[in-house]
């Protein structure tokens, strides 16, 4: 009796399974923006940063291709629209990796008390932290330490307003937030932005960073209706991945 049951479910599962497959690609089909950043290879401390937008006829890059430095030990998976995925190093906590994967972009952020972006803007004040405490209850999150309590952000080493905090640092003076591990996973990492560059050759702890002129253009370019996603990944992942989720074409091609 048991087989006669099992044989008919498995068949059913078997022939409904590519159907019922989830494509990854619908959790960010809504997107008409995508900022697209490409390394060589998996260690890579740097890339080229590239602008879409989508219409009927599909991706067409916007502006020119300009250079980002991400983290001191390259890309890693992470947490983000699409399913987590093992076919190379995996995001962890303190890892200096940027996360690779497709990802919601968040809130805009500065020095300033506004910025000429169409993104909701967050002013940053000294009382500004991003939790980086695994197991906190703010774990990656941007709290204000007067509303929260000192108590919770105790261990957190990103402060926000970093020229009040780090000897005049600039680089959060304008950035974004890329929305990587926002289930707050345990470990898996925090904190990941688009920000200011040091220099041209300052790789990152683990966000995105560039120059201003850049930065500028992007803020101006960005519109929350348009639910514009961060995409992060080595060529080789790239050119694999490409055509099942839906990415645009590389180097002048469309799509």
């Amino acid at each position: 009796m048991r087989s006669r049951i099992i044989l008919p479910l498995f068949l059913a599962l078997a022939a409904a399974g590519p159907a019922a497959a989830k494509d990854e690609a619908a959790s960010w089909a809504k997107a008409r923006q995508m900022v697209v950043v490409t390394t060589a290879d998996w260690d890579a401390d740097h890339g080229m940063l590239r602008t879409f937008e989508r219409s009927a006829g599909g991706w067409k890059e916007v502006g020119a291709p300009a250079p980002v430095t991400i983290g001191k030990a390259g890309a890693a998976w992470g947490l983000g629209l699409n399913a987590p995925r093992q076919d190379g190093p995996v995001k962890r906590e303190g890892d200096l990796r940027s996360p690779a994967g497709v990802f919601d972009i968040g809130e805009a952020f500065g020095y300033a008390a506004t910025a000429a972006t169409a993104m909701p803007y967050r002013a940053l004040s000294a009382s500004d932290w991003c939790v980086d405490v695994s197991g906190s209850p703010h774990y990656n999150r941007i709290v204000d330490a007067r509303v929260v309590g000192e108590k919770a952000v105790e261990g957190s080493t990103e402060p926000m307003r970093r020229d009040l905090h780090v000897h005049g640092d600039q680089r959060y003076r304008q950035g974004f937030v890329i929305e990587h591990n926002p289930q707050q996973r345990a470990q898996g990492g925090s904190c990941i932005f688009a920000h200011l560059w040091k220099s041209p050759h300052d790789a990152t702890t683990g966000c995105t960073a560039m120059a201003p002129s850049l930065m500028r253009r992007l803020l101006g370019w960005l519109r929350p209706e348009d639910h514009p996603v961060f995409v992060l990944l080595p060529r080789p992942a790239y050119a694999k991945l490409r055509a099942a989720w839906k990415l645009p074409l590389l180097d002048g091609g469309a799509r």
